[in-house]
């Protein structure tokens, strides 16, 4: 038995007492998180909530196995915030869509979410009207009619049954009932609504596809009403993605078990903790980078040494030499050497242990008090 046949479905219920210590700690985290966003300039903002975003369309995708391109999914992202970035490169129908429908979600979090907007954020998942090879029903309700909905895996004649959704019939009541409690929805946390709001519809499965990333841009929508902010720090999607083997396992015994979902609400806040940690963690490297480069506000440092820093910084493999940087600097080596020597006289290099002709140099982003 499913969950969707139980007697009283959909009034699910969870135990309090057992998730509170793990609510205040997901609170505690997420408050410092908001906090430290908070003391960054509008600049530094505005570029993590752009990486969050992108990270968090391209990991969603990719949980079913849809790879995106992070440089077009960025630009879509900067043209409709009108964010002024550097590399702007054109993005296809398919990255224009799921981009529309997250920032619709995030951007316009208090505004109520209705059956049209649903169906406007499924068309533009699916501007051509097909799954892969598949035409599938866009805008509308699935129809059953090659069989009930369900979620199988293996070879083809020995599938393993997951999950099968309620009948098609019972969609539009079904709809009915979570859109009302979405936008009734005050009275419950808001994590915990967020781990409701994803769990029950994703239950639903009301389209033919798309149900998961739709599932997961609604938990995000009731996040960034709950913070009252249109800026994304975290990626909740990008933690799933990592953790997906979990997510999988406790998404079908929960749909496989009783109308407490205690241990998917205790799931879920986990997820979402160790989502803020991961996104704390890239903004204390982010605020290093930003006192780094504050360091040399009144002698700035040259074109050329700007350049290979901030590429060390970002995505660099192995360790910064001399040629290395004559190559990403498109200098000589004399050049290069005088920039470094310039760059550890002024505490923004140090020479590594070793010597000869493997010496190599690492940047000093915290000066030592």
């Amino acid at each position: 038995m499913y969950i969707w046949e139980r007697k009283g479905w959909p009034n699910l219920t969870w135990d309090e007492q057992h998730l509170a210590p793990m609510l205040i700690h997901a609170h505690r985290e997420q408050s410092r998180l908001l906090g430290k966003m908070e003391a960054l300039g509008f600049e530094l903002q505005d570029k993590t909530c752009l990486e969050t975003l992108t990270s968090d369309i391209v990991e969603s995708s990719a949980i079913e196995g849809e790879k995106l391109d992070s440089d077009q999914v960025r630009s879509s992202i900067a043209r409709r915030l009108g964010m002024d970035i550097a590399g702007l490169v054109p993005a296809d129908r398919n990255v224009e869509g799921i981009v529309e429908m997250m920032l619709d979600a995030t951007q316009r979090y208090a505004t109520p979410l209705t059956e049209e907007r649903l169906f406007d954020w499924h068309a533009a998942l699916f501007p051509t009207g097909r799954s892969g090879m598949h035409i599938i029903h866009v805008a509308n309700w699935r129809d059953d009619a090659g069989g009930p909905m369900q979620v199988v895996s293996g070879p083809i004649g020995r599938e393993e049954v997951h999950y099968e959704a309620p009948p098609a019939r019972q969609i539009p009541t079904e709809i009915m009932y979570f859109l009302n409690w979405f936008n009734e929805s005050g009275k419950s946390d808001p994590l915990l609504a967020a781990g409701l709001g994803h769990l029950w519809f994703v239950t639903i499965h009301p389209f033919d596809d798309g149900n998961g990333r739709v599932a997961r841009t609604i938990a995000d929508m009731i996040l960034a009403r709950g913070e009252q902010s249109a800026q994304r720090s975290y990626s909740m999607s990008a933690q799933i993605h990592e953790e997906r083997k979990d997510y999988y396992r406790i998404l079908e015994r929960t749909q496989k078990a009783s109308l407490d979902i205690t241990a998917w609400q205790e799931w879920f806040l986990g997820c979402l903790t160790r989502a803020v940690g991961e996104a704390q963690k890239l903004l204390d490297a982010a605020i290093l980078k930003a006192r780094f480069w504050d360091r040399f506000n009144k002698e700035p440092l040259n074109e050329r040494q700007i350049k290979v820093l901030r590429r060390v910084m970002d995505n660099f493999e192995g360790k910064l030499t001399s040629s290395k940087w004559a190559k990403i600097g498109k200098c000589s080596q004399d050049t290069a050497g005088r920039d470094i020597a310039d760059l550890i006289k002024r505490g923004a290099l140090k020479k590594d242990s070793g010597g000869g002709r493997s010496t190599s140099y690492s940047i000093i982003l915290e000066q030592k008090k």
